[in-house]
């Protein structure tokens, strides 16, 4: 296997009343005066869009042509137990005109492709729902 690097995000953060985060190619650039919720919101973004090319990757692959109406909405909770932090996931996904054992499939498999799937696989308590 020949490893090839695609992309490389680089994002630069401050804390405080006036906290902020901004990526170097400035495509993101927000206010986050407090840690949390910023953090699970933008986990939920980032693992998202990655899931959607991820379904993306996976319709291709079987020659599908996904509806361009195709969502995911991400829910990512902060829990504590105890005073030990965790994450819990919910995505709901919409791939509206597919069949639905056929969307099903999809789904799986782009768990099986997505980067941020594959990082809190075990991890994580992470439920993948089809609407």
């Amino acid at each position: 296997m020949t490893e090839k690097l695609l992309f490389t995000g680089k994002t630069h953060n401050t804390s405080g009343r006036d906290g902020s985060t901004r990526s170097s190619d400035g495509k993101l650039d927000l206010k986050v005066p407090q840690p949390h919720p910023a953090a699970e919101n933008l986990f939920g973004a980032a693992w998202s869009a990655c899931y959607m090319g991820a379904i993306e990757v996976a319709a291709a692959q079987r020659n599908i042509k996904l509806p361009a109406a195709t969502e995911v909405d991400a829910e990512i909770d902060l829990n504590v137990d105890e005073g030990s932090y965790f994450l819990r996931a919910r995505l709901n996904v919409s791939v509206p005109g597919i069949d639905r054992a056929l969307a099903e499939e999809l789904l799986e498999a782009a768990h099986s492709i997505c980067p941020y799937s594959k990082a809190v696989h075990g991890n994580i308590e992470v439920a993948t729902k089809l609407l």
